[in-house]
């Protein structure tokens, strides 16, 4: 897997960090406060938008929203910050991945379609920010997952031929995001997502239950 690879991108939510059911969680609570009721395939809606993309599909959702586009994110962002900065973890393996790609000299990123406030926060608490050269979110790539520019943007600031990029990605929107940049992908299990998994593992070159299988030389080769 990791032969002839100069860079690592990691997605952070669902991928580096088990957080996908904060989300759900807060749009349980998002739509209950304002009385809203959950259209069919809501959450497969969102898959791969940006932070801004994604209130902007809100706010086409529910026009009776009384909130702008920076509002509403907002208003998300108090709901998570508590958690982000202070509760979630590393999933199982990733922290010793991080750290021994470090010092083996390969370059570090990420390519999150969260908020950077959210990214960097999770990442500082989880004592790894300090690894990644680079952060860079979809908003400030401005285009959401599937398009190919957050990860293009990443690599570019690493100074790495994408072909020379491994991904690491939890749905299939973001794998299809990597697959665009012309980078391998490795797809990463998560709760979240596991409805989606033959799906994942179609779009995939890799697939991992967690990082101990790289260590472990586990990992599925698609």
């Amino acid at each position: 897997m990791l032969n002839n690879i100069d860079a690592i991108i990691f997605d952070i939510d669902g991928t580096l960090i088990d957080s996908m059911w904060i989300w759900t969680n807060i749009d349980e609570l998002f739509l209950a406060k304002y009385n809203l009721t959950e259209p069919e395939g809501f959450h497969e809606g969102m898959e791969g938008k940006s932070y801004s993309e994604t209130a902007q599909y809100f706010l086409d959702l529910f026009p009776e929203l009384p909130h702008t586009r920076k509002e509403l994110e907002d208003e998300w962002h108090e709901m998570a910050y508590e958690v982000y900065t202070k509760q979630l973890q590393l999933k199982k393996g990733a922290f010793e991945f991080i750290k021994n790609m470090h010092e083996a000299g390969i370059k570090l990123g990420i390519a999150t379609s969260n908020s950077r406030d959210l990214a960097e926060g999770t990442l500082k608490n989880n004592q790894v920010l300090e690894y990644f050269h680079t952060v860079w979110t979809s908003d400030e790539a401005l285009a959401g997952k599937p398009a190919p520019d957050v990860y293009l943007k990443a690599a570019e600031s690493l100074g790495v031929n994408p072909d020379r990029c491994l991904v690491f990605e939890d749905v299939p929107k973001g794998i299809m995001a990597g697959k665009n940049a012309g980078m391998k992908v490795c797809a990463v299990e998560d709760p979240f997502s596991k409805p989606q998994e033959n799906l994942k593992r179609e779009l995939a070159d890799y697939y991992i239950q967690d990082f101990d299988d790289i260590k472990n030389k586990t990992y599925e080769v698609l």
